[in-house]
């Protein structure tokens, strides 16, 4: 099938992008399917399952183990009240900024 993309208008060329676009996905997710059957299928004629070869933190999906998100030790303590800390990280917090202001220095509220 030919298509004359030179007879076609800015409007008509946009559509036919996008229709091969999304025909270009439909066939990666066929390809991936047949690829997770044809794996699935091996796994099953060795008598192993999908933990064994790649581990219990694996996921099927992909992408293997993620990191947590811990908590990170304070950088800055609010000198009028040292409840408050700041990581460093992120936006400043409020009285970080109006400490600033004030005339303190970054170094004046670290821990």
């Amino acid at each position: 099938m030919a298509i004359d993309i030179k007879s076609l208008n800015h409007t008509q060329l946009n559509d036919l992008i996008q229709k091969a676009q999304a025909r270009q996905d439909e066939l990666q997710k066929e390809k991936v399917t047949r690829v997770r059957e044809k794996v699935q299928a091996l796994l099953k004629a060795e008598g192993l399952s999908f933990e064994d070869v790649f581990g219990a933190g694996a996921s099927v999906r992909g992408g293997g183990k993620r990191r947590g998100t811990g908590s990170v030790a304070p950088k800055y303590r609010n000198p009028a009240d040292p409840e408050q800390t700041w990581s460093g990280r992120g936006k400043r917090p409020r009285w970080f900024n109006d400490a600033l202001k004030a005339g303190k220095k970054e170094k004046d509220m670290a821990v």
